[in-house]
Formats: structure tokens, sequence, C-alpha cells
């Protein structure tokens, strides 16, 4: 895709000094600052009557893309999770296929329509990486919002619709690029509805906000605030169609085993009964249904705009390791690249890289809980790094269970004895 221009400098599209594009006028935020107007005031200006809305043509990176190419594409930065990143790879190519065929065969009468993602998985399975992995990928914008923040309107909290305001500032301030993009909602598990009894107290961030969700994600005009904030009676607005946004949801429902056991008869008691008990918990995540979330809390309205159920495993020692090692940007390549930068190289052996991933597991918050062991175990070498210019420094299993410290061996050397620090580590 080629790079915007202002219509007013000729200044190139970049992050110091981005360009925002409406109705044909590219203007940079640079000239903006300079005329003291907004693109909306300089559109009135030049007397813009819209003639040019479709000039900038939004270019999904698309051409020769297929589900089986998203996964790969997947595949190089998520671990594991294989059936749900077949499924989430065919409904992100769906999605987007059907927003290219709809665009080019305006005078058909099958118009195809879009189904929204509700991904189920403990915390730190892969859940957003996902969704960013997609994003960057098919370079969409893609806004990350947290349901916990958002209230019913008139309560103190986040509006709804600031979610649509988030992705409009994510791509740009380009509303053709923001009706095209991905919202990721986590945690939408919390704003489950607290019981059946609701005449008690309101649930200000549960139900409400779930019914307030409905008609943006399955698809109408919203009208949006460009700077975020509370609605104001006098406040100019945006409005977004919600149409071809792709909506994934993502949530730990913690507590979902027990009452699919239930639906299944996995707790009942008794000599006669013929039900099958699974005895791993992670099996009936996978046997999931509406009933279940709705017994859960989620309203039906919602759980049927959400077409797709993908979950996701527990991650395990051996997926654990891999995380470690085999992503792009896996956590080793990265400390490795941040020692090389002062003249060190880092080298860990394979009992060390297992206890590494044997506490992760322990802190049971998934492949979030390796970046917190890796910058405890490498804290003090990374303070004292200017000392280590020019040698090799070879992580034991002894050195991550802080009883010895790590081997430490001069670059360029043919020996292969190795010296060990002297300096103890506090």
């Amino acid at each position: 895709m080629s790079k915007k221009q202002c219509s007013i400098c000729s200044a190139i599209d970049s992050d110091i000094n981005p360009i925002f594009s409406k109705k044909g006028l590219f203007v940079c935020r640079d000239c903006q600052n300079k005329y003291g107007a907004s693109i909306d005031d300089l559109i009135s200006r030049l007397d813009i009557d819209g003639e040019n809305e479709e000039y900038y043509d939004f270019d999904i990176n698309f051409n020769n893309t297929s589900p089986k190419i998203l996964k790969a594409a997947l595949d190089e930065y998520v671990i594991g999770q294989d059936e749900a990143k077949k499924l989430l790879s065919v409904a992100v190519y769906n999605h987007y296929k059907r927003i290219l065929q709809n665009n080019d065969d305006e005078d058909d009468d099958v118009e195809i329509t879009k189904s929204n993602i509700l991904l189920l998985g403990p915390t730190g399975s892969g859940k957003t990486l996902m969704a960013n992995t997609f994003a960057r990928f098919l370079d969409v914008p893609i806004a990350i919002c947290d349901a916990t923040s958002l209230t019913q309107a008139g309560y103190v909290g986040e509006d709804v619709e600031n979610i649509l305001t988030r992705l409009y500032q994510a791509a740009d301030y380009d509303i053709k690029r923001t009706e095209m993009g991905i919202v990721f909602i986590d945690e939408i598990d919390k704003i489950a509805r607290v019981g059946e009894n609701r005449s008690i107290t309101r649930d200000v961030s549960g139900e409400g906000v779930q019914q307030a969700l409905l008609k943006i994600i399955e698809g109408s005009v919203v009208n949006i605030s460009p700077q975020g904030g509370r609605k104001h009676p006098h406040q100019e607005f945006i409005q977004i169609n919600t149409e071809n946004i792709l909506f994934i949801c993502g949530g730990a429902f913690d507590g979902l085993n027990d009452i699919i056991k239930r639906r299944l008869g996995g707790n009942m008691l008794g000599f006669n009964s013929d039900k099958k008990i699974i005895n791993n918990d992670e099996k009936y995540f996978h046997l999931v249904d509406s009933s279940d979330l709705m017994n859960y809390g989620m309203i039906p309205e919602l759980i049927g705009r959400l077409h797709i159920i993908a979950t996701l495993d527990e991650i395990n020692q051996e997926a654990m390791l891999n995380i470690l090692l085999k992503p792009k940007n896996s956590l080793i390549k990265q400390y490795q690249k941040i020692f090389a930068l002062d003249d060190v190289e880092l080298e860990f052996e394979e009992g060390a890289l297992k206890l590494i991933t044997q506490k992760a597991i322990e802190r049971k918050t998934g492949a979030r809980a390796l970046r917190a062991i890796m910058e405890g175990v490498m804290i003090d070498l990374m303070f004292d790094i200017k000392d280590y210019a020019g040698y090799k420094i070879v992580i034991t299993a002894d050195f991550v269970s802080k009883n010895k410290p790590p081997m430490l061996i001069k670059k360029g050397l043919k020996s292969t004895k190795s010296k060990t620090i002297k300096r103890q580590r506090s």
C-alpha cells in the first residue's frame, strides 16, 4: 500500500507526523497545528462535497492469502493451540473475503453476513497474541479493550462506544480503515450478570454492558467522540459503521468447567448413573455450548452474536519450553539481543530452561509467568552488564535455583575450560 501524502505540504505519512484522511483530503498533524483547524474545518473551508470520498481505497494485505497462510503466520508467534488457530484462521479469512466480495459484487442479491468470535481459554494461553498477529499480518487496525472498565451509560467508567474510539485512533483517524478493523474485547467473562434476581441492585458493569454491546457487535451506525471521553449534547460526533468490523471476545471463564460437569452429569452420585465422567477438567472446556455460557451469566442475545466459539488449552511444560525458544520474538532471543548490544553472548543450558518452565507452571498464570521469572533470574546480570563485555555467560540450572553463579567464558578462546563469576548473587 502506497504511503499517504499531505494534500497541503506534501509530507509523507509517519509516526511523528501522521496523516488523517476524509472525503479525499489528506492533512498531516503539522498542518492542522499550523492552521489551527481540524480536518473537518478544512473540508468545509475548501467546500469539498464528498465526490472524492473513494479516492483513498483501503487495501487489505489479502492477496495470495489463505487459511493455511494465516495459520502459518500464527505458528510463528503462538505455540500449540492448533485447533483454535485453525478455526480462527478460517474465520478471519472468511470475514475479509466476505468484505471484498460484498464490495465487488454490489449487484449480487446474496449478501454474506459476518461471524464474530468468542475465545475461551485460561489466562496466558495466547488469546490476545492471536488477535494482534492477525492484525499485523493483514495490516488492519486493531483495538484491544478490557471489558472490566466498561459500564452502563450514565455511570462512572467508560462508555461502550469508546471501544470504537480506540479503533478510530488506531486507524490514524481514517474512517474507512476503522470500518474494516478488528476489535478484541478481553475479560468478556467479567461482565457476566450477577444473578437471576436483578431487583436487589443494578448490575452496572454486567448485564447492562452486555446489552450495550449488542448493536455494536451485530453491525450498526454508531456515533463516537473522536477524542474519547463522555458524550455531551454539544459535542461533535463521527459516525462509524460496525458492519465490517470483526469482533473477537476473549475470557478465561473460571468456573465454567463446573457448569459443564453439571450439565453432563459429571458430579452425579449413585449406583445407576450411566453418564460418562471425564477426569480431565481441560476436556470439559471443549464440550462447552451456549447453554453453559448462559448459566455462567452471559445473556442469550450476546451469545447469539458470537457465532464461532474456539477453546484454548492450558499450556503444559513442553509448550512452555517451546514458547521460550521457537517464536520469532521468543524471550530467549530477546534477552540474547539485549545482552549482545553490550557485547555479551548469552547461552542457556537445557536444565535451566526446564527449571524456568517448571516455575512458570507453578504460578498458574500461563505464558505471562515466563517473563516475570526471567526478569528475576537475569536482573543481577543485567545490573552488572558492562562488567561482562567480551564474555559468554552460560545460564545453568544451579544459577536459576540461586545455588551457584553462572559460568563465564572469554569469547574467542579455544579452550573449553570455563571459570565461574567470582561475584556472588545477592
